[in-house]
C-alpha cells in the first residue's frame, strides 16, 4: 500500500490528525522518529557516567606495574573527568543555540535529520578512540547533535498537533522514550560487559565502553528508511510558503515581551538539569568498585579495584603461558574493568526506570492540571526534600552491601521526580515563544540554561569532591540541593503559557 503524500496530509490536517482525529500515517512517523530521537538523546548523554572511568583507564596509559595512570582522585583523573563532564556541554549549548536558529530559518526536518545522523556517527567514531583528545572531540559533537535535535523535535511535533490535547499526548507519551533510552543505555553497558570477549576486537582489546560508545549509531539506522516520508512542520512550512514568516532573531528573545519567559525558562531549566547531574549522574562514580562483587575486589574503593585487575592480569597471563599464546596488554586493562561496569549499570537502570515511570505520570498530569506551575511543583518540590537527603544518606553506606537494595529503591524515586521535570519543559517551552522564534527561543533555554548552567553542577561536584565517592555523594548532595531550591523559588515567576503554537 502506497504512503500517503505527506506535504498533502500536513497541509489538510494539520500534519499529524486526520478530519475523523485519528493518527495519520504522517503522525505516526513523526511521533516514531521523534521517539527514537529523544530515546537516543539520553542514551548519549547517560553514556559519559558509565564509560568515564574504564575510558580514562584505558586511554589514560598503564603504569610499568599495570595500574591506570588516571587513578579517581589524582589531579589528572579530575581535570579530564571535569573536562569530559563540561566540555562537550559548552559545545552543545553554543552550537546547540545555532541549531535552533537554523530550525527556525532552515525548518525543523531538514535540521531534526542531520542532528540524529551527526550524534549517531560521532558515537560511533568515539568507541574507536585511540587517545583522551579524540574522545573528547567526538564527545563534543555528540552532545551539539543531542542539543539540536531535542530542540527541532519538540519544535516539529508541538507544532504538527494544533489541538492542545493532542500535542499534550503526543509531546508527553514521545518524550517518555527518553527515559526507555536511559534504561536501554544501561542495559547495553550490562551486554557489553558481559559479552566483551566474544565481540570482535578493537585496537587489539574487548574493552566493554567501547561496544557501549558505538551501540549509539542505532538510530540512524531507521532514519535513513523512515527519513523520505517525513513532511515538514506544517505551521513552519505554511507561514515560509505565504512569506509571513519573520527571520529569527536571538536579540528578540530579550524584547519586553519575551524576556520574562526567555530568563525565567532558563534558569529553571537549569534547576532541572542541576538536580540531575550535580548528584544523579554522579552515581556511577559514586558507588564504582563499591558495587563490585567480593571476588572482584569490591567494596573497598579504588585501592581494592586497583588489586582486582593485577591480580586478574597475573592469572590472565599465567593462563595464556600455560596454552602457549601471548595475551594483549588492551585485553589485560579491560578483565577488572568490565566488571565494575556491569555492576553499576545495573543499578542505573533502577534510576531509568523511575525516569521512566515519572515521564509517564508527568504526561497523565499534563492533561488534567491546567497552571503550568503547578504541574511542575509537584515533582519540584518533592526532589527538593529527597534527593539531597538520598545523596547524603549514600555517603554513610558506601561499603555496605546491606544497603543496595534500598539505594536502588531511592535512586527509582530520585529519577522519578527529576527526569520528570525534563519531560515538562518539552511540553512548555514551544508555547512560549512564537513561530518564528520556537527554535531559537527554545535552544536557549534548554542549552544555555540546561546544557551549560544546569551541567555546570557536575564540574561543581567533581571539583569540590576531589572525585573520593563519599564526597561526591555530599558534595552531590549539595549541589543537587542548592540548584532545587533555585528553581523551586524562580517558578514562581515563570510565565503561564499559550496553549496555541500558531501565535
Amino acid at each position: 500500500m502506497a504512503l500517503p503524500d505527506p506535504q498533502s496530509s500536513a497541509a489538510s490536517h494539520g500534519g499529524g490528525m486526520s478530519a475523523s482525529g485519528k493518527l495519520t500515517m504522517t503522525g505516526w512517523l513523526v511521533c516514531a522518529i521523534a521517539a527514537i530521537g529523544f530515546a537516543f538523546d539520553i542514551y548519549e548523554l547517560l553514556m559519559l557516567p558509565l564509560i568515564i572511568k574504564p575510558a580514562l583507564a584505558a586511554l589514560g596509559g598503564m603504569s610499568p606495574e599495570g595500574v591506570p595512570n588516571l587513578v579517581p582522585g589524582s589531579p589528572a583523573y579530575l581535570g579530564w573527568a571535569r573536562t569530559l563532564f563540561f566540555v562537550p556541554a559548552i559545545a552543545g549549548g553554543i552550537f546547540g543555540l545555532l541549531g535552533g536558529y537554523l530550525t527556525d530559518l532552515l525548518g525543523r526536518r531538514f535540521v531534526l535529520t542531520f542532528s540524529i545522523l551527526l550524534y549517531a556517527f560521532s558515537a560511533l567514531a568515539a568507541g574507536f578512540a585511540t587517545s583522551l583528545p579524540m574522545l573528547l572531540v567526538c564527545r563534543c559533537l555528540v552532545f551539539i547533535g543531542v542539543c539540536v535535535e531535542f530542540v527541532a523535535a519538540v519544535a516539529w511535533l508541538a507544532e504538527l498537533f494544533p489541538d492542545h490535547v493532542q500535542r499534550e499526548k503526543a509531546l508527553g507519551w514521545t518524550q517518555a522514550f527518553s527515559s526507555f533510552g536511559g534504561l536501554l543505555v544501561g542495559v547495553a553497558n550490562v551486554l557489553a560487559a558481559q559479552y566483551a570477549g566474544v565481540l570482535p576486537a578493537i585496537h587489539g582489546g574487548h574493552e566493554a565502553w567501547r561496544y557501549t560508545l558505538i551501540s549509539g549509531v542505532i538510530p540512524a539506522l531507521p532514519l535513513i528508511l523512515i527519513r523520505p516520508f517525513l513532511p515538514e512542520s506544517p505551521v513552519w512550512a505554511q507561514k515560509k510558503a505565504a512569506g509571513t514568516l519573520r527571520r529569527p532573531s536571538i536579540r528578540e528573545l530579550f524584547s519586553p515581551q519575551l524576556v520574562r519567559a526567555t530568563v525565567m525558562t532558563t534558569l529553571v531549566f537549569a534547576a532541572s538539569y542541576g538536580i540531575a547531574f550535580g548528584a544523579i549522574q554522579q552515581l556511577p562514580q559514586i558507588l564504582g568498585a563499591q558495587l563490585l562483587p567480593a571476588d572482584k575486589g569490591g567494596p573497598k574503593g579504588h585501592a581494592a579495584v586497583i588489586a582486582a585487575a593485577k591480580e586478574a592480569q597475573a592469572e590472565a597471563v599465567a593462563a595464556a603461558k600455560s596454552a602457549g599464546k601471548e595475551l594483549p596488554p588492551p585485553r589485560l586493562k579491560a578483565i577488572a574493568g568490565n566488571a565494575s561496569d556491569e555492576a553499576v549499570a545495573k543499578v542505573t537502570i533502577f534510576q531509568e526506570v523511575g525516569g521512566l515511570v515519572g515521564r509517564v505520570i508527568l504526561a497523565f498530569l499534563a492533561l488534567r492540571i491546567a497552571s503550568r506551575r503547578t504541574l511542575l511543583r509537584i515533582f519540584q518540590i518533592p526532589a527538593l526534600l529527597f534527593v539531597p537527603l538520598l545523596f547524603w544518606w549514600i555517603s554513610t553506606k558506601l561499603g555496605d552491601a546491606g544497603s543496595l537494595g534500598a539505594i536502588k529503591a531511592g535512586v527509582f524515586l530520585a529519577g522519578l521526580l527529576t527526569v520528570a521535570q525534563f519531560s515538562f519543559w518539552g511540553n512548555y517551552i514551544p508555547l512560549v515563544f512564537p513561530t518564528h522564534l520556537r527554535g531559537t527561543g527554545e535552544s536557549f533555554a534548554a542549552n544555555i540554561g540546561g546544557r551549560i548552567i544546569g551541567t555546570l553542577a557536575a564540574f561543581l561536584t567533581i571539583t569540590f569532591s576531589a572525585a573520593d565517592p563519599v564526597k561526591l555523594a555530599v558534595v552531590g548532595a549539595t549541589v543537587a540541593g542548592i540548584y532545587a531550591l533555585l528553581g523551586t523559588i524562580l517558578t514562581q515567576w515563570l510565565p503561564e503559557p499559550d496553549t496555541s503554537v500558531e501565535h
